[in-house]
């Protein structure tokens, strides 16, 4: 019982110390950001946005993309992007978002790791779209699934009980296999969502909709494919790409629009927090 008092005793002193330090440090930041960012964004003639992770929620990333459209001080976009892609709707509404800013400055595209999907649809309407060697582009398609519980409901006897109006208002239900007529019904929806999403990939790259099987079957391709079936531009380096933005968007000395430094620094030191108390833990529990 000592030794273990003794240890969560040390624990709660790391967590205390790191409390103070973060506290600290925290107030030396707010400090530095109202002496400098003034000065940082009214340099500022580029920025960078990132999308990452799953597309479901498009609120933040769309402010960020109308910021920059009306920021009269950025000339040129890095859109890069490393995301499996997501929900329909929100990755068109990024696509449009996307569309109406190249179309005011230059946005370039860049895929850093992986650009499917719905990420391929919201970042299509770039100027260019660049990869690197090892990223995987495309998976144009869509899909709608759903289980069918109805043995397992059974088994533990549980039993639906329905008051509905409309012949589909029951659709895609888990509780029973579907009708024929609901997934005549659902695939119709898919193949709807399906001819949009081809169709607007195939005007804003220039593609042929004839050869769709080709490009747009659901594959997901390496950059090298994908160069070769028109879906990006070209290979690049991350560092070729920031470059590209800056000439393409005639910048002659180049200024990229910082992070929020506070933002940076509490994901930082929330890690660097995480990692310390974790690594006291293995090396106490081991």
């Amino acid at each position: 019982m000592g030794i273990l008092k003794g240890f969560f005793k040390f624990i709660g002193w790391i967590i205390k110390f790191s409390i103070q330090v973060f506290i600290i440090l925290f107030f030396i930041l707010i400090f530095i950001e109202v002496i400098s960012d003034e000065k940082i964004s009214s340099k500022a003639n580029l920025v960078e946005l990132n999308l990452n992770g799953a597309i479901i929620d498009d609120s933040e990333f769309l402010r960020q993309i109308y910021q920059a459209k009306d920021d009269a001080e950025i000339k040129g976009v890095l859109l890069r992007i490393d995301s499996p892609g997501g929900a329909l709707a929100p990755s068109f509404e990024i696509s449009q978002a996307i569309k109406e800013l190249n179309d005011k400055k230059p946005v370039i595209a860049y895929a850093s790791g992986t650009m499917a999907s719905g990420s391929y649809l919201s970042g299509v309407w770039a100027s260019k779209i660049y990869a690197n060697k090892g990223s995987f582009i495309g998976s144009i398609g869509v899909i709608m699934q759903g289980a069918n519980l109805s043995e397992l409901t059974a088994k533990i006897g549980i039993k639906e009980q329905i008051v509905k109006a409309g012949e589909f208002k029951e659709a895609g239900t888990m509780m029973r296999e579907w009708t024929s007529d609901e997934k005549q019904s659902l695939q119709a929806l898919v193949d709807k969502s399906y001819e949009l999403f081809t169709s607007e990939v195939a005007k804003a790259r220039k593609l042929d909709l004839s050869t769709q099987k080709s490009w747009a079957n659901a594959r997901v391709f390496l950059a090298d494919d994908a160069k070769k079936l028109g879906l990006i531009d070209d290979i690049k380096t991350y560092q070729e790409a920031i470059d590209l933005t800056a000439k393409t968007a005639g910048v002659a000395n180049p200024a990229w629009k910082k992070a929020d430094k506070l933002d940076k620094f509490i994901n930082s030191f929330s890690t660097k927090v995480a990692n310390l108390v974790l690594s006291e833990l293995f090396v106490k529990v081991r």
